[in-house]
C-alpha cells in the first residue's frame, strides 16, 4: 500500500522546545502524524502522513461505548553522528496484534506498521531531543469507529501514530520511588485482557493510582485477583525482585503485560549470568526478604522509564524500606546498559537496536 505524505505548510510548522530538561512526558507533539483507516470490505486503505489534527467521530462511534482502543509505547532515540535508532520495534508491533486479537479488532500488517512510522519518524526528526534520556516518544493507537450502538465488533477503525519528544517518566527521575501495595482493588484478572495493551486496563487503574498519588506514592503494586496475595505489576510496569542472587519477576500468566523492556532485562540479567525466575512471589516473601536483607534491589521496567528503582513499600499500614532506599546496583547497571544499547553506543549483542537513518 502506497503511504502518501502531505506536509504541513512551513509557517504552521509549530515551535520546538528549547529546553530538553524541561520536556516532561506526553506534553508536546510533532507536525505530523500517520493515519490509516480500515472496514470490512475493503480491509485497511488510506494510508497517509499529514498535518497533525483533530480527530472527527461521530458520538455513536464504538470506541467511546464499547471500549476497542488498544495502543503501544515505542521511541525513536538520537544516538552519535546525529543516527536515528528504534528498539526491538518488531515485538511491540507483534503485542499490538496480540491486543487486537482479542479485542475482535483487525491486526496490521507488520510491515506496512513499520514502514508507516519509519517514514513519520524520519519526517519529524527534527523533534527528536539531543540529550541523553530523551527521545521521541512514538504512540501506535487504534480504535472502533462503526457508527453504531449496540454489543458486537466494529466494522470500521482507524490506526493512528503520533510521536513527541519526552523526558523523563517519573518528576523523580532515576531516583528511587515509593510504592503503594492495592490491598482492595485489582487491575485485571486471568482470562481478562491484562495482557493487552488496552485502553480499559489503564481507565481501571486510575482510582487506586488518585489514592495512592494522594499519600505520596509514585505508582501501585497490583495483586493477584484471586487470592490478594502475589505481586504482579506496578501501574505502567512490570517488577522484579533481586531476593539474594535470584532475580524474581511474575510469570506472564495472562493477567499482566508481556514488557519488551521486561523481556530486555531477563535477557540481559541471564547473559551476565543472574539466575531469573518467572515465578508467584507472595507480599510475605517479599517483606520477609525486605526484614532479614535478602531484598537487595526491587524495580520497574517499561519502555516510558526503562527501569525505576523501588525504594519503599507501603503494604497493611506498614511502610518497608529496600536497600535502605538507595537505588541498587543491578537496577543502575541494567538502566545504563539498555540505555547505551538505545543510543547506539554500545555494542547490541541481541541484535535489538534498528537504526532508520543516519
Amino acid at each position: 500500500m502506497e503511504i502518501n505524505i502531505t506536509r504541513v505548510a512551513p509557517e504552521k510548522m509549530k515551535s520546538k522546545p528549547v529546553n530538553e530538561d524541561k520536556l516532561g512526558f506526553g506534553k508536546l507533539f510533532s507536525d505530523h502524524f500517520f493515519i490509516m483507516e480500515y472496514d470490512n470490505e475493503k480491509g485497511w486503505h488510506n494510508a497517509f502522513i499529514e498535518p497533525y489534527r483533530p480527530l472527527s467521530l461521530d458520538p455513536s462511534a464504538m470506541c467511546f461505548h464499547y471500549g476497542q482502543e488498544i495502543f503501544e509505547g515505542m521511541k525513536a532515540y538520537r544516538g552519535k553522528d546525529d543516527s536515528v535508532y528504534l528498539f526491538r520495534p518488531e515485538e511491540n508491533i507483534k503485542r499490538m496484534n496480540i491486543s487486537a486479537k482479542r479485542l475482535c479488532m483487525p491486526e496490521i500488517d507488520s510491515h506496512l506498521f513499520m514502514e508507516g512510522m519509519q517514514k513519520l519518524v524520519i519526517l519529524e526528526k527534527d523533534w527528536i531531543p539531543h540529550s541523553t534520556g530523551t527521545s521521541l516518544y512514538i504512540r501506535p493507537t487504534m480504535i472502533a469507529t462503526e457508527k453504531s450502538l449496540g454489543v458486537h465488533p466494529s466494522s470500521e477503525y482507524i490506526f493512528y501514530i503520533i510521536v513527541g519528544p519526552v523526558g523523563a517518566y517519573y518528576p523523580e527521575g532515576f531516583s528511587p520511588t515509593k510504592i503503594h501495595v492495592s490491598e482492595e482493588l485489582v487491575r485485571s484478572v486471568r482470562g481478562g485482557v491484562g495482557f493487552c495493551k488496552a485502553a480499559g486496563n489503564y481507565a481501571a487503574s486510575l482510582y487506586a493510582s488518585e489514592e495512592a498519588s494522594k499519600l505520596g506514592y509514585t505508582q501501585v503494586l497490583w495483586l493477584d485477583a484471586l487470592e490478594m496475595k502475589y505481586a504482579e505489576e506496578v501501574g505502567t510496569s512490570n517488577i522484579f525482585f533481586l531476593i539474594g542472587d535470584e532475580l524474581i519477576t511474575p510469570p506472564l500468566s495472562g493477567s499482566i503485560l508481556s514488557g519488551v523492556t521486561r523481556d530486555s532485562v531477563i535477557r540481559l540479567a541471564e547473559h551476565w549470568g543472574i539466575k531469573v525466575s518467572e515465578r508467584p512471589l507472595s507480599m510475605d516473601k517479599i517483606l520477609d526478604a525486605c526484614s532479614d536483607g535478602t531484598l537487595k534491589d526491587c524495580f520497574a521496567s517499561g519502555t516510558a522509564a526503562i527501569v525505576s528503582p523501588v525504594g519503599q513499600i507501603y503494604y497493611k499500614g506498614r511502610e518497608h524500606v529496600i536497600n535502605e532506599g538507595r537505588t541498587g546496583e543491578l537496577t543502575e547497571k541494567l538502566y545504563n546498559e539498555i540505555l547505551q544499547i538505545q543510543y547506539g553506543k554500545k555494542e547490541d549483542p541481541f541484535g535489538w537496536r534498528v537504526k532508520i537513518s543516519d
